[in-house]
């Protein structure tokens, strides 16, 4: 930085010392920084929430009720086709049960992307609690 030190006449000196307004606006600036929310982009995903553990374990079913999504937009229920009205009244036949049977999901690989969002929407709307993703195996290759 240049320095003016007056003229040689002894006049005094009529530029203003920008310095300290200089590191004002620096350490402004970086409590702004500082100061500022980190962003964060997420997908909030409503998870079951554990229960804790008895001491009897519970009774196992052996029911167990099994959705697979066909590349050709039909959806099995236990390997039988039915549409989605007909899986709406399934699955809230199952959630009247006593002991709710546990209801398994597997997509097939070329299925609908659609049609998973759809169903997991009608499974989510019918409050079902014994839920689980199965065949992911099929998915460790993916993209490689």
């Amino acid at each position: 930085m240049a320095m003016s030190a007056g003229k040689d006449d002894g006049s005094p000196m009529m530029d203003m010392n920008t310095t300290p307004l200089i590191d004002v606006m620096l350490v402004l600036l970086i409590m702004f920084i500082i100061t500022i929310p980190v962003a964060t982009h997420s997908i909030d995903i409503d998870l079951p929430v554990a229960t804790p553990p008895t001491d009897t374990p519970p009774p196992i079913d052996p029911i167990k009720n099994k959705i697979v999504l066909t590349p050709d937009s039909k959806i099995l229920w236990n390997g039988v086709q039915i549409d989605q009205n007909g899986l709406i009244n399934s699955l809230q036949a199952t959630t009247r049960m006593s002991t709710e049977p546990e209801l398994q999901f597997q997509p097939e690989p070329d299925a609908s992307y659609e049609l998973s969002a759809q169903v997991l929407q009608v499974i989510k709307a019918a409050q079902v609690t014994k839920f689980g993703f199965v065949g992911n195996e099929q998915f460790a290759n993916f993209g490689k």
